[in-house]
């Protein structure tokens, strides 16, 4: 990747799951039953909310970087060789021998909805505030940040504060309810977020239900006056939801066989954040997202690997 503002993307990233292999099963015969084996379908892919989009952003011919922490294990080993051969530039990744890659689990119910999950993300001790600063030359070089709130909170900080310094546009990400008020000092400088609607409800204090469009275009009325620049409320099977202080709306999800939703908020994150940097407005970055999140729905696994803006727009005209 070539270094520098005349970049397109250059993406620092750090998140829970910058490092993930990711296992994900179906239970076999009906409800889950304690104390006994349960049957199930189940197989690995490398996943992770910042690692998805970032192999989503490559896969659209976007330069990226990522900023990450990985175990000296055969599966850290395994997610950097599969991330780079998808076009991300891995190698400011920090290896460490104190814990191993970041785990995570997923249950799924037989229509591909999460039901339960499970992850182990001790490594991301290791992401630490001096490591974002000796890494602060690629902040420098770099066109826009993305970032999600499972940072330790110092090395959350470090990463606005060394956005503020270089004027670099941030994107974020809550991750999880539990999280998502990790972002609330930031929300100033953030060109766009993502909630879903369960961390848009705990970020804006008013909860709401996904089927209810018109509260998700309130909430995300209500981000932007607080600053945000650009909100996109994510609303699963009912769409997506946005908002600038120029334009609103709401654009019900695309009719497709569900396979594994896994990944499939990260890919309409990603391809929302491409066409920002793109210059696409908000209307076509709702639709782009659209479009990215029914290819990945469709596919066994976190990223769909034929990810194309070609694709995209052929999954619009259908």
């Amino acid at each position: 990747m070539e270094t520098g503002r005349h970049d397109r993307f250059s993406r620092v990233q750090r998140s829970r799951d910058w490092s993930i292999w990711a296992g994900c099963g179906q239970p076999r015969g009906g409800e889950l039953r304690p104390g006994t084996s349960n049957p199930a379908r189940i197989r690995a892919s490398f996943g992770g909310v910042a690692r998805n989009v970032a192999e989503n952003l490559a896969r659209l011919g976007q330069s990226v970087r990522l900023l990450s922490v990985v175990g000296k294990d055969r599966i850290g080993e395994d997610v950097l060789a599969h991330t780079l051969q998808a076009g991300v530039d891995v190698s400011h990744v920090h290896s460490t021998e104190k814990f191993p890659t970041g785990f995570y689990m997923g249950v799924l119910d037989g229509s591909g909805y999460r039901q339960f999950a499970f992850d182990d993300m001790r490594v991301m001790r290791e992401l630490s505030e001096s490591y974002l600063l000796y890494h602060a030359d690629l902040f420098e070089q770099a066109a826009m940040v993305f970032v999600d709130a499972n940072l330790p909170e110092d090395a959350l900080a470090a990463v606005f504060g060394l956005a503020k310094k270089y004027k670099l546009p941030v994107c974020a990400d809550p991750t999880s309810g539990s999280l998502a008020l990790r972002l609330s000092p930031y929300l100033r400088q953030l060109k766009m977020i993502a909630p879903n609607s369960v961390e848009a409800g705990i970020l804006t204090g008013r909860p709401f239900d996904p089927s209810d469009s018109q509260a998700a275009i309130e909430s995300a009325r209500y981000l932007v006056n607080q600053g945000v620049e650009a909100v996109f409320v994510t609303l699963a099977e009912f769409g997506v939801c946005y908002a600038s202080s120029e334009t609103t709306g709401h654009i019900p999800a695309l009719r497709t066989s569900i396979v594994d939703s896994t990944g499939a908020g990260d890919a309409l994150t990603a391809a929302v954040i491409f066409a920002l940097v793109n210059d696409i407005d908000l209307d076509d970055a709702a639709r782009l997202g659209l479009s990215a999140a029914a290819l990945t729905l469709r596919h066994p696994g976190t990223v769909f690997p034929d990810l194309t803006l070609e694709k995209l727009y052929d999954e619009l005209a259908l």
